[in-house]
């Protein structure tokens, strides 16, 4: 194909393919997958239940309506960034990740929050078919993400994001053979979050349920709209527990599953929704289908509201991707400020490997 082939030319030094290979078929724009948030990323990249900071934008909107509940207690705003030196495996010092949160209680109407994610892709060197350099040119994609929450009830949160995303791959100036292209792009897609804290004797306040449908819209064409590409929609469902819960520890395990809902009809992408609603859960294989969902596993420790400790274990399926990896992170806080970092340990050849995390966040 046409565009895979100029994919391939202009990104082959920025991108492992292994790191994003999941579901039935390939999707664009799948930096939108990277999970922010060394918290989480310290957690085995699991969170949709345990979005209680602006980084809930991300995994899960919903939680941002349970982040202003007691005025003498909580905080209104909090900003979030996190920074990553992405694939330090490859050793690009201009491919790196940065994500920016940010959510604020208003009156009468609710929590609204805002994101931005950014991945820089550094530099590429456009060559003739004689290999000559003719020009220069740099990648980057990134997405604006504006959210609102609210509870419905005591223990029921929604949250809604609305996303634009921009893909910049290279200028029309490139060519592919003896054709120029257009390598750059434009979507929108929304998420759709839920948070429930079932108030049952038996769960003790304690358990926590989280699902988020994200990166859901209609399929992104960079040349030949012929040859669309899905949005890399995804449905993580998840649980956070309370293990211990006092004065001085408190220690909660986190329990992800992530299924991609998009699929490809020959070179076109399926229709979002019938792809999110019916193909993905009802065509293909069976195994293929169930072999698709990522499993992550977390656990965290805070002692005194002051120091974190985490460590979590990610799982992807050989035959779809084959990431697995333990995480580790830890956290401070002190005053209106929160330090995170969050490391994945994997296996050397990896592009994966020694991936570190940090994060800022401040209360006002």
């Amino acid at each position: 194909m046409f565009k895979r082939l100029f994919l391939i030319t202009t990104l082959t030094m920025s991108f492992s393919s292994l790191l994003y290979a999941q579901g039935p078929g390939e999707a664009a724009v799948p930096f939108l997958l990277i999970n922010p948030g060394a918290r989480s990323g310290g957690m085995g990249e699991s969170g949709v239940a345990l979005a209680n900071d602006a980084t809930a934008v991300y995994w899960n909107p919903a939680g941002l309506a349970f982040q202003y509940v007691d005025p003498e207690i909580d905080s209104r705003g909090e900003v979030s960034l996190m920074h990553a030196k992405w694939l330090p495996q490859f050793n690009f010092s201009d491919l790196f990740y940065d994500f920016l949160a940010a959510r604020y209680y208003v009156d009468g109407i609710g929590m609204l929050g805002a994101g931005i994610t950014f991945l820089n892709l550094g530099e590429n060197v456009a060559t003739s078919t004689t290999g000559q350099e003719y020009d220069r040119f740099r990648s980057q994609e990134y997405a604006f993400t504006l959210s609102y929450a609210t509870q419905l009830k005591p223990n029921l949160g929604l949250g809604v994001n609305l996303k634009l995303i921009r893909s910049e791959l290279a200028p029309e100036s490139i060519n592919v053979g003896n054709e120029s292209t257009n390598g750059r792009a434009t979507g929108v897609a929304v998420d759709i979050g839920v948070m429930w804290m079932p108030d049952y004797e038996m769960f003790d306040n304690r358990l926590t349920v989280g699902a988020n449908m994200s990166n859901f819209g209609p399929a992104i064409f960079y040349n030949d709209e012929a040859q669309s590409d899905p949005l890399p929609t995804n449905l993580r469902l998840g649980i956070a527990y309370k293990l211990i819960d006092d004065e001085f520890n408190k220690m909660t395990v986190t329990y992800d599953a992530n299924k991609p809902l998009y699929r490809r009809e020959g070179d076109k992408a399926e229709n979002f929704i019938t792809a999110a609603f019916y193909s993905s859960w009802f065509k293909g294989k069976l195994s293929d289908r169930w072999n698709a969902i990522t499993h992550s596993l977390g656990l965290e420790y805070w002692y005194g509201d002051l120091i974190a400790l985490r460590t979590g274990y990610f799982y992807e399926n050989k035959n779809f991707g084959g990431r697995q990896f333990l995480t580790f992170g830890a956290g401070l806080k002190y005053n209106i400020f929160n330090f995170d970092f969050g490391y994945i340990s994997d296996d050397k050849d990896s592009p994966l490997s020694d991936t570190i995390r940090y994060s800022l966040a401040v209360h006002f």
